[in-house]
C-alpha cells in the first residue's frame, strides 16, 4: 500500500503548520507543586429492536457494549506522563443465532514527555503501548476456527521521539525515528499459519512439522502520530487519532494505518449517543476466504492477501465518570 505514503506526508504537513490556539489549556496553579489528576469513565450501550407480525419482515436482535476508560496523569514543572487504560467488549444476539462479538479491546499506553522551558511546545517523549483482544475471533458464521485470540495477535510499541503539543493534553503531533514494534501470536495453530506476519510452520512432502510457526515477530521504524481532541458545541465532543508506521527493514514505505475518530454527544450528565469510524490497515494481516473443494468435499481457506479494514459505530447508552 505504497500510496498511504502520500497520507504520511500529508500529517508531517499537519505536524508542521496546526497550531491549535483555539484550544486553552488551564496550568498548574503553582508549577512547581506536583499536581495528579484521573478521570475514570464506565459507559454501556444496548440496542435492541424487536418485530411481531411485522409485514416488511425482520430479525429479532439485540446488541451491547460495555466500555472502560481510565486515564492517569501527571504533571510537574516541565515534565508530563501520561498513562491509559482502555477495555471495550461487545456482544449481538440475533434469534436462532449464536451470540457474536461486535467489539473486543485491551489497550495500554504510557507517554513521557519532557520540554527545556515553557515557553517552547516541543517535548522531548518516549511512549509505550500494548494492544491485545480478551476474546476468540471467528469468521462468521464459521465458529469452529479461531482466526484470533487473546494475545494471538498482541502488539507492543516502545520508543521516542519528539512531540509537539501547545495543549498538549488536548493537540499533539508525535515523530518517532526509532520505533520497536513487536507482534506476538501465541497460539499454536495461528502462528504455523504465519497469522499476523509471523513466520510460519515448515514442513516435510509428507507434512511432517520440521519447524514451529513463530511466536513473536519484532520491526524497527518510524511512527507517526496525530491525537486531537476538542468540544465543537455545547453538547458535541470530537476525538480524532491517526498514527502511521513504516519498517525499515521489511518493504519499507508499505505504511501500517491506523484512524479513529469518535463523536459524543451529551444528552443530560449521565446519558449519551456515540457516532465513530475506526480504519485500519496492516499489511501483515492477511485477508481469508472460506471456500468448498467439491472434489474433496471439504472446506479449505485461501489466502487473499491484506485489506482495508473498517469499522463503523452507533450506540445510545448510560456513561458514569468517576
Amino acid at each position: 500500500m505504497r500510496k498511504s505514503v502520500v497520507l504520511f506526508l500529508f500529517l508531517i504537513v499537519q505536524f508542521v503548520s496546526a497550531q491549535p490556539d483555539s484550544l486553552y489549556f488551564k496550568p498548574a496553579i503553582n508549577p512547581n507543586v506536583p499536581v495528579w489528576s484521573n478521570t475514570n469513565t464506565a459507559g454501556l450501550d444496548i440496542n435492541e429492536v424487536a418485530f411481531v407480525n411485522w409485514n416488511s419482515g425482520g430479525s429479532n436482535s439485540i446488541s451491547a457494549l460495555i466500555g472502560l476508560n481510565s486515564v492517569l496523569r501527571y504533571q510537574y514543572r516541565n515534565f508530563i506522563w501520561d498513562s491509559n487504560l482502555l477495555a471495550r467488549y461487545g456482544l449481538n444476539k440475533q434469534e436462532e443465532q449464536e451470540f457474536r462479538k461486535t467489539d473486543d479491546l485491551l489497550e495500554i499506553s504510557s507517554s513521557l514527555g519532557f520540554r527545556k522551558n515553557k515557553l517552547t511546545n516541543w517535548y522531548y517523549s518516549a511512549r509505550f503501548s500494548f494492544r491485545t483482544q480478551f476474546a476468540n475471533g471467528y469468521n462468521y458464521p464459521n465458529t469452529s476456527n479461531e482466526i484470533s485470540k487473546f494475545m494471538a495477535p498482541g502488539y507492543l510499541f516502545l520508543g521516542g521521539g519528539i512531540e509537539y503539543g501547545k495543549n498538549i493534553d488536548k493537540f499533539s503531533m508525535y515523530f518517532s525515528p526509532l520505533t520497536l514494534k513487536t507482534t506476538f501470536v501465541f497460539d499454536e495453530a495461528l502462528s504455523d499459519a504465519g497469522s499476523f506476519g509471523v513466520m510460519p510452520a515448515e514442513y516435510d512432502a509428507n507434512g511432517n512439522l520440521i519447524r514451529s510457526g513463530e511466536r513473536v515477530r519484532k520491526e524497527l521504524g518510524i511512527l507517526l502520530t496525530s491525537a486531537y481532541e476538542t468540544q465543537l458545541f455545547e453538547n458535541i465532543a470530537i476525538r480524532n487519532f491517526m498514527s502511521f508506521y513504516t519498517d525499515y527493514i521489511n518493504d519499507f514505505g508499505n505504511v501500517d494505518i491506523d484512524w479513529e475518530i469518535v463523536f459524543d454527544f451529551k444528552v443530560n450528565n449521565f446519558v449519551r449517543a456515540t457516532l465513530g469510524s475506526h480504519l485500519k490497515y496492516d499489511n501483515d494481516v492477511k485477508i481469508q476466504e472460506e471456500v468448498t473443494n467439491p472434489e474433496m468435499e471439504e472446506t479449505e481457506f485461501i489466502e487473499l492477501g491484506a485489506r482495508v479494514q473498517w469499522k463503523q459505530l452507533l450506540g445510545v447508552g448510560v456513561v458514569y465518570e468517576f
